[in-house]
């Protein structure tokens, strides 16, 4: 009778063993057929059926740019903010003393509770150097505003009385004189694991805007130039060049030339997750700010090179496009209130 007895307490309990799911952060456990799904893998194949990979972060399905210049001519500089609505992400002061009209001022912190003000409006970010701006528009992408963009060189680009930034940038040109400013080929590229993010979360996009939000609160991850080119064996340094402009400009010592890298084709593994800093750079800083930003929400731990090329060798002879100077910065009119 008692061997009755355990033989139907076992029985009642296999079906509760088999139906248990078990999460154990990192991955969703199905005990029924004994497959676990990483949360990276759930959130990328989210991304990559919602035209969300990294291709479509810096260029959206309507094939939008992740940024925008000012107008070509001051006549149409109403038009072109009226499209828009426009976060300013700068300090509080500096929007008081000069902004473009129309704008709202939004601390960096606060612009995914900001974005549903805008009700149809493509949203426009502006910064000083359009760097955190570029890293800003990459997380509101991700987190449901596909046509948010940012104003390109920023409010540097705007007026020339808001320059100061690009302008402070671009003196010295440290790698003109660096020993480890090299010519040589890019090394072959290798491949790693996945990023490991740890969530209860199971769903793909719950894990992504659980992601981005986080992002957004620690705000814009960068480096600066000079401290990588003195040391650039503490960095995964990926050079955002084409493979011309690699070697015919130069690059930083050691450092990669993964380019594209997207998820739906794997390329992306060529980038070292357990790098202690994974940085990304290109001509201005801005598209290494998107990049940077979307590799950080996957788990990488990623810093965008400030000013790109500019700050390190904006005088060099052979590069012509992209370059920051004075005259890149128009006249149009700022605001103060």
């Amino acid at each position: 009778m008692k061997k009755l007895s355990l033989l139907f307490l076992g029985l009642l309990l296999i079906p509760t063993l088999f139906l248990t799911s078990c999460d154990r952060g990192d991955e969703l456990v199905d005990d029924i057929v004994g497959v676990t799904t990483p949360k990276f893998t759930l959130m990328k194949e989210y991304m990559v059926n919602n035209n969300l990979d990294i291709d479509k972060i810096l260029t959206n399905v309507d094939g939008q740019k992740f940024v925008v210049g000012a107008p070509a001519a001051a006549a149409d500089v109403d038009a072109f903010l009226d499209g828009y609505y426009i976060m300013d992400i700068r300090s509080s002061a500096d929007f008081l003393t000069a902004h473009v009209n129309g704008a709202i001022n939004v601390p960096f912190a606060d612009i995914l509770t900001e974005a549903p003000k805008a009700g149809t409006k493509p949203i426009l970010v502006v910064c000083y150097t359009g760097q955190t701006a570029c890293y800003g528009t990459a997380l509101l992408r991700m987190y449901g505003y596909p046509k948010t963009q940012a104003l390109k060189w920023g409010m540097s680009g705007w007026n020339p009385s808001t320059a100061g930034s690009w302008n402070n940038a671009i003196t010295g040109n440290p790698a003109a004189t660096s020993s480890n400013w090299s010519y040589s080929p890019a090394p072959s590229n290798v491949t790693y694991d996945d990023p490991e993010i740890t969530t209860l979360l199971t769903d793909g996009n719950a894990i992504l805007k659980e992601r981005v939000e986080a992002i957004v609160a620690l705000g814009f991850q960068g480096v600066n130039g000079t401290d990588v080119l003195s040391n650039p064996g503490n960095y995964f340094i990926n050079n955002y060049f084409s493979e011309a402009d690699y070697s015919g400009f130069g690059h930083i010592n050691s450092a990669n030339r993964i380019l594209p890298f997207t998820l739906a084709d794997d390329t992306y593994l060529s980038l070292d997750p357990d790098a202690s800093t994974l940085v990304t750079y290109c001509y201005t800083g801005q598209t290494s700010a998107v990049l940077t930003a979307t590799l950080r929400v996957l788990g990488y731990n990623g810093a965008s090179l400030k000013f790109g090329m500019n700050g390190l060798y904006n005088s060099n002879p052979v590069w012509a496009s992209n370059q920051w100077s004075s005259s890149v910065s128009k006249n149009y009119p700022t605001f103060s209130n």
